[in-house]
């Protein structure tokens, strides 16, 4: 499994956006799960068109770590309740 959150580097303009592209493209390529999480990565993935190679895409990047850290997840508890 590979959780990215974070691009690296100002992907947004060339070459800055090299690291940041490398790592979207070894993660597409990869028969890993993958999840991007964040605002950013998430942008990252769909502008260097990657984002139908991966297995999850979200805009919460805080919130996904957060989950993943074993910390309550409010509205999952809530759905979970009903």
């Amino acid at each position: 499994t590979v959780v990215w959150n974070g691009p690296m580097g100002v992907f947004e303009l060339p070459p800055f956006d090299a690291g940041t592209k490398a790592v979207a493209e070894a993660i597409a390529e990869s028969d890993a799960v993958s999840i991007i999480g964040g605002g950013d990565s998430a942008a990252a993935i769909q502008q260097l068109g990657f984002a139908d190679r991966v297995s999850h895409v979200s805009t919460g990047g805080g919130a996904s770590l957060e989950m993943l850290e074993g910390k309550p997840f409010k509205a999952v508890d809530c759905l979970d309740e009903n």
